[in-house]
């Protein structure tokens, strides 16, 4: 038995025993890992030097690709060295630079994302009044909203999460810092108030999915009413895969937040957890350029 006070690293899940299945995973996550930063950082240099793209919603998804990279270089490259040095272990602080990190960034994508389907409605539901609601300034202040409140979520759990004492080892059975494993660890029933903080937060993020799925029926609603078929068709190409995305985001976070103990497995936790912590941020510079003539456009000037 130990506590916090004593605990000065962490063990981290190891994805295999052999030495074959590690280098895979090292290198399936290096790829991964790989392809992320290209997607977002040719979206972040597109939408930086091209001077059609200084928008309202290029400037958001500038905003996206930043916290994209920010969130998968928290969780992947200590996995992948871990994998590559055959070892397991993260340092104490390291552990909770990780959490906080993630919880921020993951936090401020969603708030982003949210306030990017308001950006949308306006474009397409409210276009007289675009100028007038998503001037230069209140981009800024929608953007520095988002980051803050991230920020602010991100001190809350790592404060709670951090402050809890522990005793029951320091194997943590995921392959980054996890809040609900961390709390495993605690031997005192004031792991109550994180809980009590992750269902508060699960509700303010169901809340924000509430205002995404009501935009873009409404974008929905509105496409619909134009006689040109290919636009219908183009909105509903491009909106639908935001939709899904945002929905596994959600849906698998909530579940690896909120399940309980009894159907927990490493497995289960694993997939999940790459689910809505590496998938996103991947596969979101393919689903925001995919139907994006001018960002292709930039892009093909870059290359």
């Amino acid at each position: 038995m130990s506590n916090s006070s004593s605990i000065t690293e962490f063990l981290l899940l190891a994805f295999a025993d052999t030495r074959e299945l590690q280098l895979l995973h090292f290198w399936l996550f290096l790829a991964i890992y790989l392809a992320a930063l290209l997607g977002n950082g040719l979206i972040i240099t597109a939408v930086a030097c091209d001077h059609r793209l200084h928008t309202p919603m290029y400037f958001f998804l500038l905003n996206l690709s930043v916290l994209d990279l920010g969130c998968i270089s928290t969780t992947l490259p200590k996995s992948m060295a871990n994998s590559l040095l055959h070892t397991r272990t993260i340092l104490y602080s390291g552990c909770a630079a990780q959490l906080f990190l993630f919880v921020f960034l993951m936090s401020a994508e969603l708030y982003l994302l949210t306030v990017m389907a308001y950006v949308r409605y306006v474009a397409i539901c409210k276009p007289l009044h675009y100028g007038t609601l998503l001037g230069s300034r209140a981009c800024v202040h929608m953007a520095a909203a988002a980051w803050g409140t991230g920020f602010l979520d991100a001190v809350l759990h790592t404060a709670n999460t951090f402050s809890l004492p522990l005793c029951q080892g320091n194997a943590v059975d995921q392959f980054f810092c996890e809040i609900p494993h961390i709390l495993k660890l605690s031997c005192s029933d004031a792991y109550l108030r994180e809980v009590g903080l992750i269902v508060v937060s699960v509700f303010v993020d169901f809340g924000c999915f509430v205002f995404i799925v009501v935009s873009y029926v409404q974008i929905f609603r509105a496409v619909l009413k134009i006689p040109s078929q290919q636009g219908c068709h183009k909105a509903f190409s491009t909106c639908l895969p935001h939709l899904a995305v945002v929905s596994l985001f959600l849906s698998t976070a909530t579940f690896s937040y909120l399940k309980p103990p009894s159907i927990s497995s490493p497995s289960l936790d694993l997939v999940v957890a790459v689910l809505y912590s590496v998938v996103p941020p991947a596969v979101n510079p393919l689903i925001y350029s995919m139907r994006n003539q001018e960002l292709k456009d930039a892009l093909w000037k870059l290359i």
